[in-house]
């Protein structure tokens, strides 16, 4: 197991964080203060930052641009998994920061769906737009009435009619939704309740401006409304499309999203890493930098041993994601599927607890705005929840572990479709 990055990998590293340093720390607020002066302005706080389109052309200029997409002849700029790792972990450190790149989430996830599973026409529509950063994209699976944990609740339902299919649904907590640019929606629902468990499911393509779309309201997470991205509900009433929307065919929905959430997942990790990191490196400044009782906070021994643990743990989580990534590459998504349940429960804890600990390192600061810990810590949080939580993950692992001493139907063992 060779977890070396290549020599482009490297290079790249060197070219990101020198933007980071250059471009993204030195806009923090900046970022902030745009989306807030379009609320006022403008009355819309879900316009694109111009801040982000102006770095978008300097991000590319210097080969930072699609580097999520492994093995696409539209994307030959992409990145084997082991190599995208250290570069999505540094971009992971801002928020904002993986747009500039084009590689946010849930974009990631939905070019690689159309690259895989798409048919030419969607690639030519969707996928290229998407690849030069033209539009956004929403994946639109969770819903309010069930629970989306379990993916076969689903209640969504799309009906074949003569030449086009009719979908009717209720979703929410749609990642992306609530950016205007967001052009197309990857929606999950039923073709056929009757059928066997995991064939009652399909993929279909939807276009945000198709009547009968409704984008009911935006969500916040912890106060924060996380615009222009944003979280949404959303109605489809009578909503149609060509039957050439659907991806694959009907009754795919399960195979495809095995394909899609494999990666997701993995990239939420990395991010999370880089939050880590960055939460353990103002930590550690912040105590250096402070006096208490008559010496500096960073003397006392009980930081000493919360910025080891955090240390450990951070490393591990890395090291657990290098192997996801490295299997991912070399045996497939399927086969590694234990890898990326385990990391998906491992890598949003421990940056959970880190970032606790360096709120607790800021004191009253912490938990305002005047520093990025709250924001990250509302953000992180819901990765415990967001594409499985952990309960499922765990359900997931303990099969595939009891699977090597017992029988287990085969069946039982597919890595969870879900999204909270």
């Amino acid at each position: 197991m060779d977890f070396e990055y290549s020599a482009r990998c490297k290079e790249l590293q060197q070219k990101l964080l020198r933007f980071m340093d250059e471009h993204i720390y030195p806009n923090e607020k900046a970022y902030d203060e745009e989306v807030d002066r379009n609320g006022r302005e403008k009355g819309n706080r879900w316009i694109a930052t111009e801040l982000i389109e102006q770095l978008k052309p300097k991000a590319r200029e210097q080969g930072l641009w699609n580097l999520f997409l492994p093995k696409s002849p539209r994307a030959p700029e992409g990145l084997s998994n082991l190599d995208y790792a250290p570069l999505c972990e540094i971009m992971g450190r801002v928020p904002w920061a993986p747009e500039v790149f084009n590689c946010s989430a849930p974009d990631t996830g939905n070019m690689e769906t159309i690259e895989r599973y798409g048919s030419e026409e969607h690639k030519r529509r969707w996928l290229e737009p998407l690849l030069r950063g033209e539009i956004r994209s929403a994946f639109a699976m969770t819903e309010p009435r069930v629970a989306s944990s379990d993916a076969t609740n689903i209640e969504t339902r799309i009906e074949r009619d003569g030449d086009e299919y009719v979908i009717n649904g209720h979703k929410w907590w749609i990642s992306g939704a609530g950016d205007p640019r967001c052009a197309i929606f990857i929606l999950m629902g039923k073709t056929d309740p009757d059928a066997p468990r995991h064939q009652q499911q399909s993929m279909i393509l939807v276009p945000r401006d198709t009547p009968g779309v409704t984008i009911k309201r935006p969500l916040n997470v912890f106060g924060y409304d996380d615009a222009p991205h944003g979280h949404c509900e959303i109605l489809f009433e009578n909503v149609r499309v060509p039957a050439s929307s659907i991806l694959l065919g009907e009754g795919r929905g399960f195979e495809i999203a095995q394909g899609r959430l494999g990666p997701g997942r993995i990239h939420h990790c990395m991010r999370a890493i880089g939050v880590a990191e960055r939460a353990l490196e103002l930590m550690c400044k912040r105590l250096n930098d402070r006096v208490a009782f008559g010496k500096r906070v960073s003397e006392q021994s009980i930081w000493h041993e919360r910025i080891a643990e955090a240390r450990i743990r951070i490393d591990t989580a890395r090291l657990l994601t290098l192997k996801a990534a490295y299997m991912m590459d070399t045996v497939g998504n399927k086969h590694a599927r234990a890898e990326i349940a385990m990391i998906k429960v491992l890598a949003p804890n421990v940056t959970q607890q880190v970032l606790d600990w360096a709120i607790q390192a800021y004191g009253a600061g912490g938990v305002c705005d005047d520093f990025p810990l709250a924001g990250q810590w509302a953000g992180n949080r819901t990765l415990r929840i967001a594409d499985g939580p952990d309960e499922v993950h765990r359900n997931a692992i303990a099969k595939l572990e009891l699977a090597k001493h017992m029988s287990i139907p085969k069946k039982d063992l597919e890595l969870p479709i879900t999204r909270s």
